[in-house]
């Protein structure tokens, strides 16, 4: 039986409930956090990884890797992409369930076997179009009740704090999260043009006119709304980060900061408890927050493309600079892996470390200790890897750990 065959077979088994969570996956090269072990076995025991060794290991359940890359599962904690799966065309909605299966199919394919899917409050987008808060819950909905045989799907929530109905929105939603679970991610951000991730409002105009179809008047008069609206809302703007920070330190939530650009703003998000610097614009900010010990988190395509689309800082500076933590896919999850690869190649990192940014990286950053690395105890999340190619590698199939937590 072929290496694909045998383990899209054993996640039906697990699917299915059968009770095997015992194998061994052998002749693999195996990422470690320090090293690439060559013809290496990775032991797996009722779920968990119970030795990683060079060699062979005789078991009546072995896999053979064929010489293939292992990792661990890539731990995505930005993704933004469903939202777009469900509605692929304007005008053009598809069923939120069916969406879903189709970006697991995306997210399998890019190696991600853990996934927080960024569900937007807020009553406008970050351009200034009309927006449909009910959609927040719609996505939530679909993602609690999304099967976990093949990623594990969890939910950022994307707080606009410039408006008070997607706050009303998200206080519904952390309501209804039964006690005793996983903690709620919670990332705060303010898009008004002139500061943060849009620091120069031209940048802004661009976008709106490219993505949007504005013409440039309709996208300067747009900017010059918003601009307005972030100073008649201060007011809410200081309620909304002080309710965070309140839930925050209560442990109610693990809160992240988006884009921040200064160490003033910085200092902010260590005020307000936070574990986690998204996307940090400037040099400045992100060395604020490796300073604070925030987890520094940046774009995988701004890696892989070698820039910024605001023009900020770009995380290739961020990494020579030994303040990156770890990265995310933004928009593309194919984006993870390509941009590991991108930085090898510039000479950035070696192949250890650039898997530990898109795996043990990120899960430090959402609080979850139990995966992200190829080693005994942890999660038996897996990424089987074909680098052959003179290219870029290519996803061969993933395994989702059995143990469910």
């Amino acid at each position: 039986m072929s290496t694909t065959a045998a383990l899209d077979e054993r996640a039906r088994t697990w699917r299915l409930g059968a009770p095997r969570r015992d194998y061994v996956i052998g002749n693999v090269r195996a990422v470690t956090a320090t090293a690439v072990l060559d013809d290496a076995a990775v032991v797996v025991r009722e779920g968990r990884i119970a030795d990683v060794r060079s060699g062979s290991f005789r078991d009546p359940h072995t896999v053979d890797g064929n010489g293939l890359l292992l990792l661990p599962g890539i731990v995505d904690v930005h993704s933004d992409a469903l939202e777009n799966e469900m509605l692929p065309r304007p005008n053009a909605p598809v069923p939120g369930e069916f969406a879903l299966t189709s970006m697991e199919g995306r997210l399998v394919g890019a190696g991600v076997t853990t996934v927080f899917h960024g569900v937007r409050f807020g009553h406008q987008t970050f351009r200034g179009l009309p927006r449909d808060v009910d959609v927040s819950a719609v996505m939530c909905d679909v993602i609690d009740r999304a099967p976990s045989y093949r990623v594990d799907h969890r939910i950022l929530h994307r707080l606009d704090i410039m408006s008070a109905p997607g706050a009303e929105s998200l206080a519904r939603r952390l309501e209804s999260i039964p006690s005793g679970g996983a903690i709620p991610m919670v990332s705060h951000e303010d898009h008004t043009p002139g500061q943060g991730q849009y620091a120069d409002p031209q940048y802004f105009i661009d976008y709106s006119i490219n993505k949007d179809g504005m013409d440039p008047d309709q996208a300067r008069e747009n900017v010059e709304r918003l601009i307005r609206e972030g100073v008649e809302k201060e007011g809410l703007r200081r309620e909304t980060l002080a309710w965070l920070g309140q839930l925050s330190g209560a442990g109610k939530i693990r809160l992240a900061g988006h884009d921040p650009d200064t160490p003033e703003v910085v200092d902010g998000l260590v005020a307000r408890h936070c574990s986690e610097a998204e996307f940090p614009t400037t040099l400045e900010a992100a060395r604020a927050a490796h300073g604070h010990g925030l987890a520094v988190i940046a774009g995988a395509p701004n890696l892989l493309r070698g820039s910024s689309h605001a023009g900020n800082v770009t995380a290739g500076e961020l990494l020579a600079a030994g303040l990156l933590d770890g990265l995310a896919s933004d928009y593309l999850p194919a984006a993870m892996l390509g941009s590991v690869w991108r930085a090898i190649r510039d000479g950035l990192v070696d192949l250890p470390r650039g898997i530990s940014l898109i795996t043990q990286g990120p899960a430090r950053a959402a609080g979850l200790d139990d995966r992200g690395v190829l080693a005994e105890g942890y999660r038996a999340d897996l990424a089987l890897v074909d680098d052959r190619l003179p290219t870029w590698p290519r996803t061969v199939t993933t395994i989702l750990s059995a143990v469910r937590t």
